[in-house]
């Protein structure tokens, strides 16, 4: 099987080693080539009798490739800052690039400099506190919040930095970039102007270019010539204010809502949260709360069922002092369910929060516009498990079978009880804890297929008590 063919559109690179001797070079090469730019996976395919073979290597002679990092010069930057303060309404459009870049702190620092909101991508979520006065929501057709949405769309001006322009972020790209400018930073050089010819695009390292435009703007600030942005920050707060998502609902079995609320009652601004694909993944990121790079562990991509709970196990070993929290629907939750035994066998205690409508809400909620979303379905009545009261797999007695501890919600009232009662499970058997939330069936998640046309199925929080512990800077005059 030619596997460096197969593997070539998918990689960086993909070599098959055919020489003993080429060995040195090609991972010296490989390592450069993985870190260099956006970073991605290099494959590199060794033959049984490469790998047998002896050659002569000097490890302390040697010396590897310096990473390709471009860097943003005085003049471009001075270009992208003369154009965001020539703007009445400025956004920062702040993506994954930043994270990987470590450069989430000065990405907060350039914006309290210029008193401009901050508009994280789902891949940038944490690059800016959620209970920052400048976090002004998300943006996009799913993992996006109402006031993100109305706050794009009433911007003149977008420097997007490190983010990609992502179809789900962006929508339609004819109401997404009407009306206003763009400057798009990116250390790909060919990822610039990919989805939309922004008006100035820089190839450039993230935390290169945050350092300087961060220079330049404490010159200006020096200088007194940066515009005064307050009136426009407080009109996004308001937004924020009068435009978040009901989350306090009381009903049986449980509406999704109601979990996340209480998630973030239960977990504080420590914690890291991982989560992949569906339904969960969507009105989590809408409704929970992210306090920092790397506490917001997502696949970023179409389709990856049952990477949640192996990747919740990686970072528990990455994060071993951190809380870790997992979030999954059922279907997800049962493609790699047999990893929890890893998490068993090797002590590595984390809390998956498993909403389970048993329903495979996401493929149905899409599939109901077309009278199709009867025909598939993971109910059934389990004979061995008849407390599970048609909803199909008992995750508790599996996840007990694979060494872990379980847990299941049918009730709202006592979810808070069961969080703690999972972290204190956690703490004393050094495994896995799975909490199972038994949800309705049929949920329609907050989604379009325009940031200004995205179908909202509830009803907007009306007073602080319909949404508590949103952050106290969320609520106006209103509540």
């Amino acid at each position: 099987m030619d596997i460096e063919s197969i593997a070539k559109p998918v990689t960086k690179m993909a070599m098959t080693i055919l020489e003993p001797g080429q060995v040195p070079g090609a991972f010296q090469k490989a390592f450069q080539l993985m870190r260099s730019g956006r970073p991605g996976p290099v494959l590199l395919d060794l033959p049984f009798d490469v790998q047998m073979a002896e050659i002569e290597f000097d490890i302390d002679a040697y010396e590897p490739i310096v990473v390709e990092k471009p860097k943003a010069s005085r003049k471009q930057l001075e270009k992208a800052l003369d154009m965001l303060t020539a703007a009445e309404r400025p956004l920062i459009v702040a993506g994954g690039g930043i994270i990987n870049a470590g450069a989430s702190a000065q990405l907060v620092e350039l914006a309290e400099l210029l008193n401009v909101p901050v508009i994280p991508t789902l891949m940038g979520w944490g690059t800016i506190p959620d209970d920052h006065v400048l976090m002004a929501g998300m943006v996009g057709l799913q993992t996006s919040h109402r006031y993100g949405n109305e706050t794009m769309l009433a911007s003149d001006f977008v420097i997007g930095i490190g983010n990609r322009w992502a179809n789900r972020h962006t929508g339609g790209l004819d109401m997404y970039t009407a009306g206003r400018k763009f400057v798009h930073i990116d250390i790909e050089p060919t990822q610039i102007g990919r989805v939309f010819s922004p008006d100035f695009g820089i190839a450039s390292d993230a935390g290169a270019a945050l350092d300087g435009l961060i220079e330049l703007a404490r010159e200006r600030q020096a200088a007194k010539s940066l515009p005064d942005y307050s009136a426009w920050v407080a009109q996004c707060t308001a937004r924020k204010g009068s435009l978040q998502r009901k989350t306090h609902f009381e009903n049986v079995p449980i509406k999704p809502q109601r979990v996340y609320e209480e998630m973030n009652k239960a977990f504080g601004k420590d914690t890291t949260y991982v989560s992949t694909i569906g339904l969960s993944q969507i009105a989590g990121a809408q409704l929970l709360h992210v306090f920092g790079p790397r506490k917001w562990i997502n696949a970023g991509q179409a389709g990856p069922l049952g990477w949640t709970a192996p990747a919740a196990l990686g970072v528990v070993r990455g994060k071993p002092d951190e809380t870790v929290v997992a979030l999954s629907g059922d279907y997800d939750f049962q493609f790699m369910i047999e990893e929890l035994a890893v998490g068993a066998q090797f002590n590595l205690p984390y809390i998956h929060v498993v909403v389970n409508n048993s329903y495979l809400g996401l493929i149905r909620q899409s599939q109901r516009g077309f009278n199709m979303e009867q025909n598939v379905s993971l109910a059934f009545e389990n004979i061995n498990s008849p407390e599970t009261n048609g909803y199909g797999v008992d995750h508790v007695k599996v996840a007990e079978g694979l060494g872990c501890k379980a847990i299941r919600v049918e009730n709202p009232s006592d979810l808070p009880a069961a969080f703690d009662k999972a972290k204190a499970l956690m703490g004393e058997f050094k495994v896995p804890v799975v909490v199972e939330v038994i949800l309705e069936k049929v949920t329609n998640i907050s989604m379009g297929v325009e940031i200004n046309g995205v179908n909202e199925f509830e009803d907007l929080a009306e007073r602080g008590a319909d949404a508590p512990l949103r952050s106290s800077r969320c609520w106006t005059s209103k509540y």
